[in-house]
């Protein structure tokens, strides 16, 4: 059959470690961005969730390598474009390159990043929606990707033995990484959908948050932000205030959200809901068009999240996907 394009990324839960472990496979989290390759004789593609950005290959220009590991193969493959920070996965470094098109040579040697590759969804000719995950993995493997320059495919670890289980848990709090997804052995491929039988294991609270807004900064942030006004979707699609942030910004963030929000100001507020006046004070509202990240430590009775702390923009989540988690 042709090779399918685009195809919508599949999507976990969050949810703890299943108690029986033996019937899944565990993988680190990488702290990237979804990005789904298409590999065959005309070149390398790229697309992100919903599509959005169009063809991402010429803002990774690093999967362009993807062509001459697979000189034989027709292949749609599934995995994370990563930078890393002093060993680990660094997503506030990941910002200088997502929202670059065109990344010049000084640019790419600055940021490099890696194609972390996690699934196999078609192999030559071949759709792979309905093998088991443990079968997909199995022919990824075949394959043979580098595990040297910026493409590699990380190992995923059978979960019966507990003891690895345990240390790799460990592992990834010691090292201060978000986490584990642990993967159904028997689970298929559903593109598009948020399933169960696919879980996020996080060491630490995030979640996308929609930018309605910004108070102005004061003293060495003065004629920039100050912080950030959050919102939401609740389950009835009203669009609902969740708090706000104003820690976690380097400088450069500080200026590419002053630029990206300026041309969205407005005069109201976007909310279907009333926002606590100490909040609305000042308040120089936005079109609620941009979607970011924060790293929270709980979430509050009345839905605010309580010491959130910036991680970045999300140019590849549209807003009315930012709903609340029941």
């Amino acid at each position: 059959m042709t090779m399918p394009w685009p195809i919508e990324p599949m999507l976990a839960v969050t949810g703890d470690l299943p108690e029986n472990t033996a019937e899944w496979g565990l993988e680190l989290k990488w702290d990237g961005v979804r990005v789904i390759s298409y590999v065959s004789a005309d070149g390398v593609r790229a697309s992100g969730r919903g599509g959005r950005g169009g063809d991402l290959s010429g803002r990774y220009p690093e999967l362009s390598g993807l062509a001459d590991l697979l000189p034989h193969h027709d292949v749609v493959l599934d995995g994370e474009v990563v930078a890393f920070e002093e060993g680990r996965p660094s997503f506030a470094r990941l910002q200088r390159r997502m929202h670059v098109d065109r990344p010049d040579p000084r640019l790419i040697r600055e940021v490099p990043v890696r194609y972390v590759v996690f699934d196999l969804l078609f192999l030559d000719g071949h759709l792979l929606y309905d093998l088991p995950y443990a079968d997909r993995r199995a022919l990824l493997a075949d394959l043979d990707l580098a595990a040297t320059g910026p493409v590699e495919v990380p190992p995923s670890l059978h979960g019966g033995d507990t003891a690895q289980v345990t240390e790799l848990l460990e592992f990834t709090r010691e090292q201060r990484l978000e986490g584990l997804l642990a993967k159904r052995l028997d689970s298929p491929y559903r593109p598009g959908r948020r399933v169960d039988f696919w879980r996020k294991v996080k060491n630490v609270s995030t979640r996308e948050v929609i930018i309605c807004g910004w108070r102005p900064g004061r003293g060495r942030r003065q004629g920039t932000v100050g912080s950030l006004l959050l919102g939401e979707y609740d389950d009835k699609g009203r669009l609902c205030f969740t708090g706000h942030v104003g820690t976690g910004f380097t400088d450069r963030m500080l200026d590419d959200l002053h630029e990206a929000l300026w041309p969205l100001r407005r005069t109201t507020d976007p909310f279907d809901e009333v926002v606590p006046p100490e909040h609305a004070r000042d308040a120089q509202w936005v079109e609620p068009l941009l979607v970011g990240e924060v790293a929270y430590g709980v979430r509050t009775r009345d839905g605010r999240l309580r010491f959130p702390v910036w991680r970045g923009l999300r140019d590849d989540k549209d807003p009315h996907e930012v709903t609340r988690e029941l």
